[in-house]
């Protein structure tokens, strides 16, 4: 209408241009004053709060190993006066022979402005052994009432404050930086890239407002729908295009002054094209005549879908052959009837609501996990254009990481597809109808409902079936592509664990084939008093095979070259021997070759297994409980996004499918905040894990349950 009124595309596009231009400005500020001081305060503050967490970093019956050369201990903490009860620490300083310290209570003092970090310990005994053989027989231990190690301040303290990178530096810096790259003979190329990159990013605004306006002027009538998906489309094109200049950069095949520009290049001059054929042919449309085998199955397909019969030929025929009709109405035909079970069949409605939603569905889907494809592409993608890894590989570490990528979208997928169906029915007076006919709003969300449920069986079978594995190849392929060489779980770095009877190991190796353990020392304490009453050496201890069942709780090992030492209550030496072969009672092989806690590698009858053997093993499995817990609520998701949907799409339905979407992404966004802040809550021991991994869904199906009763059906 305005271009029939006489009003160009060059009026139009003068408002439009002063958004533009004060978005300009505002991006200007942004990245060269804001960004730069807003990064480094961060990081500021990020190396404050982890210079802050080892006061309450050691946890009770979990081994703390983050000092050089010092393992600590704790039986238990006590919360009313700080600090912990029943402490053993190891002073693995001295090879061989680790000094170890026993005491009642035990606490740790941290002065910030002295920089000083001190273990103080009170009420114990040191042991220390000699060595090995017929050292062994100078041991010592020293009961004291009080004692004070000091420690390494600069693991607590590091020693200068977080430096800049480029992201933090303003431009002078950047250019500071450039030129001492080129005095070192170092490819300035990183400093000169995020020197341009300040200036081009706000010409996007530009940009943008070209392309929109250009796009935005048509004859069609998508829908903000199509707007938004368009919008999408080109500020991922533009984003594709730069992360690819910058990996062509890294690679040197492109100038870096060049690379931040060109974005702004290729979608520039796109928009002027688009824009210039607008105002030239704006009241036209382009036709394409498709190929006609394509064509005919257009036709053929459009025919099905509205059950129009096909077409005739001159004498009245259809398109086949009068002989081939003649020779089906000879066949014999034999009909088969199947009596009717009884039971429920989907009516119109529902095969209409379920076609609607499963389009959206699908179209949800396939756009959130392009968005995934390319984010993963760009982030890996440098290392493809310098060589370092093979398209090959880049391919398969997409084909596994897909079903956790699945896992994530198929929530947000079915919550979008859900809002929008719903919005979709109330914009068009659909549901006005469906209410006039006596149809509640219940009964139209239940083929939603189901949909949703089965979603929900969906993500659980992935999560127990098929995600421990592809996440374990995903993670392998990806530690390959950055750092070109192959990832070695290592399962022999816990060279310290606590037995199933309370007695603490320690040994310098372990060879799960072979299954030794190398130089191993076994601390054996009183049953109610935190005292040391027997310490064994062995240099080897080898399992003997068929000495313990399949889940037996422990086996006999064969200790060679060793020392057994015997303390009475007051901590002096009752006993004394040294053996050249000795039989030991201890957990079978796999106890020691455990790995280290990887919920998401595991399914979960794999992670309660693990749970179990590493609280046996002292170690902290209150994060592992929220896992497993999380493992079983997380597939309900999908069922309470559909239920929250429906009252938010009914009562937002009118204001548009943009409106639904937005209010998808922000309910999407607060539920995974509220899912990572009660897992933390959990992991921290303040919350029972069942409640924190069942807290988002409790609270959030609350509400659903809420709104579904106030909404008018």
């Amino acid at each position: 209408a305005m271009q029939a009124c006489g009003v160009s595309l060059t009026t139009v596009l003068r408002p439009v241009l002063l958004m533009a231009v004060a978005g300009w400005a505002a991006s200007q500020w942004v990245l060269i004053v804001a960004v730069p001081w807003g990064n480094q305060t961060f990081r500021e503050i990020a190396w404050n709060v982890i210079a802050a967490k080892v006061e309450s970093e050691v946890k009770p019956r979990v081994f703390f190993e983050e000092f050089p050369n010092l393992v600590l201990y704790a039986r238990d903490v006590r919360p009313e006066v700080g600090g912990w009860s029943e402490v053993f620490a190891a002073d693995s300083s001295r090879p061989g022979q680790p000094t170890v310290f026993l005491a009642r209570p035990g606490r740790m003092v941290v002065d910030r402005k002295a920089r000083t970090v001190e273990l103080v310990l009170e009420n114990g005994v040191q042991h220390n052994a000699g060595g090995t053989g017929s050292a062994a027989g100078d041991y010592k231990a020293n009961r004291f009432d009080s004692l004070t190690l000091r420690l390494d301040p600069e693991q607590v303290f590091p020693q200068t404050k977080p430096s800049k990178q480029e992201p933090e530096m303003t431009i002078a810096e950047l250019r500071v930086r450039a030129e001492q790259l080129r005095k070192a003979h170092d490819s300035p190329h990183n400093a000169i890239w995020y020197i341009h990159q300040k200036f081009s990013i706000p010409v996007a605004c530009l940009v943008f407002a070209l392309i929109g306006l250009g796009l935005g002027v048509s004859t069609s009538r998508g829908g903000k729908f199509a707007a938004f998906a368009l919008g999408i489309g080109v500020i991922f094109a533009y984003y594709v295009v730069m992360f690819m200049a910058k990996s062509m950069v890294k690679g040197g095949l492109l100038p870096p002054p060049l690379g931040p520009w060109l974005p702004n290049i290729v979608l520039g001059a796109f928009g002027l094209a688009v824009l210039a054929g607008r105002r030239r042919w704006g009241g036209l449309s382009l036709q394409l005549a498709l190929p006609r085998p394509l064509a005919v199955a257009l036709g053929w397909v459009r025919r099905r879908r509205d059950g129009s019969p096909p077409p005739t030929g001159s004498a009245g025929q259809t398109t086949e052959s009068a002989g081939q009709a003649a020779g089906r109405s000879d066949r014999v035909v034999v009909v088969l009837r199947v009596p009717s079970l009884g039971l429920p069949q989907p009516g119109i409605l529902d095969m209409y609501l379920a076609r609607t939603y499963l389009r959206l569905l699908g179209l949800t889907f396939v756009s959130l996990l392009g968005i995934f494809y390319i984010s993963s592409f760009i982030d890996l993608s440098d290392k493809l254009f310098k060589g370092t890894t093979t398209l090959d590989k880049l391919l398969r570490y997409f084909w596994f990481a897909t079903p956790q990528f699945v896992y994530y979208l198929v929530p947000m997928a079915a919550l979008l597809a859900a809002l929008v169906t719903i919005g979709l029915l109330t914009r068009n007076s659909e549901l006005i109808v469906m209410k006039a006919c006596g149809i509640s709003i219940y009964r139209v969300a239940l083929p939603l409902l189901a949909f949703g449920a089965g979603a929900s069986v969906f993500l659980f079978l992935l999560e127990n079936h098929l995600l421990a594995s592809s996440n374990r190849q995903a993670e392998e392929l990806k530690h390959e592509i950055r750092t070109g060489t192959r990832r070695t779980i290592d399962l022999l770095n816990r060279r310290w664990v606590v037995g199933q009877q309370g007695e603490i190991y320690h040994y310098e190796f372990f060879d799960p084939r072979r299954q030794d353990l190398g130089n191993l020392s076994i601390y054996e304490f009183a049953p109610k008093e935190w005292q040391l009453v027997r310490r064994t050496f062995a240099q080897q201890t080898r399992f003997e095979r068929g000495s313990a069942p399949s889940g037996a709780a422990r086996g006999r090992w064969t200790a060679k070259q060793g020392w057994v030492r015997e303390f009475s209550a007051t901590g002096d030496t009752s006993n004394f021997a040294i053996f050249d072969k000795r039989s030991l009672r201890l957990e079978p092989p796999a106890y020691f070759g455990t790995e280290r806690p990887e919920a998401d590698r595991m399914t979960y009858g794999q992670l309660k297994d693990h749970i179990a053997t590493m609280r046996a093993a002292g170690f902290n499995v209150v994060p592992l409980l929220v896992d497993l817990q999380r493992k079983i609520a997380f597939p309900f998701v999908t069922v309470i996004m559909t239920l929250i949907a429906v009252p938010f799409a009914v009562t937002t339905g009118r204001r548009g499918a943009l409106y639904g979407i937005g209010v998808g992404i922000v309910l999407a966004m607060v539920y995974w905040t509220a899912n990572n802040l009660f897992a933390a809550i959990g992991s921290a021991g303040i919350l029972a894990p069942a409640l924190a991994a069942w807290a988002p869904n409790l609270l959030f199906g609350a509400g659903a349950a809420y709104l579904l009763l106030t909404v008018r059906t």
